[in-house]
């Protein structure tokens, strides 16, 4: 039942985007296709799992028995920046066209406060074990890929709908963006 919770409480009443506005800039800025917000998602996800897992490990195995715990946002940033550096890499040889469409926001994934809250919140705030750890990123990256495959399907509509010349482009972005927020407060209830 708490994994449950963990998953449920990830995805959709603690959204890292929508309810903990972590991870706005890639939200923002890669969300005007479904096709680039699936592959960031993706990126992301993988990120996202293996940082918090390695992170978890480093915090409890290293940092906290040797008291160097004020380390941690330096260690954890080069393991993101290291993991992004390979997700580069891959996605360079596999897939070029998506490795354009991306652009700036691939690298950008090692700034992406949503993949360092994500790993601080696992070791930390929340408390979790291994096991959780791993179960709170994995839906934290799937709750960061339902807000911006949502965002980016409404704003492929938005494209061929009639929006007023002075609201055209980031001005009904950043209102959608708004309402949908407002949407996913709604799950507050749940818990």
């Amino acid at each position: 039942m708490e994994i449950f919770m963990i998953v449920i409480s990830a995805i959709f009443v603690n959204n890292i985007v929508l309810a903990k506005f972590l991870g706005v800039c890639p939200f923002m800025g890669v969300s005007t296709k479904l096709e680039t917000s699936f592959g960031m998602t993706g990126a992301v996800t993988f990120v996202m799992v293996i940082a918090t897992t390695v992170t978890f490990l480093i915090q409890n195995y290293i940092l906290v028995p040797y008291g160097i715990e004020f380390m941690q946002t330096i260690v954890f940033i080069l393991v993101i920046a290291s993991l992004v550096q390979l997700v580069e890499i891959v996605l360079k040889k596999v897939s070029p066209a998506l490795y354009q469409a991306l652009g700036i926001f691939l690298p950008l994934i090692t700034t992406n406060c949503a993949v360092l809250g994500v790993a601080i919140l696992a070791v930390g705030t929340e408390g979790f074990g291994l096991i959780e750890s791993v179960i709170f990123a994995a839906a934290n990256a799937v709750g960061f890929g339902l807000a911006l495959s949502t965002f980016a399907g409404l704003r492929e509509h938005l494209e061929l709908s009639n929006v007023p010349k002075g609201m055209a482009g980031i001005p009904i972005a950043f209102v959608t963006a708004g309402l949908l927020a407002l949407a996913f407060m709604g799950f507050a209830g749940i818990a």
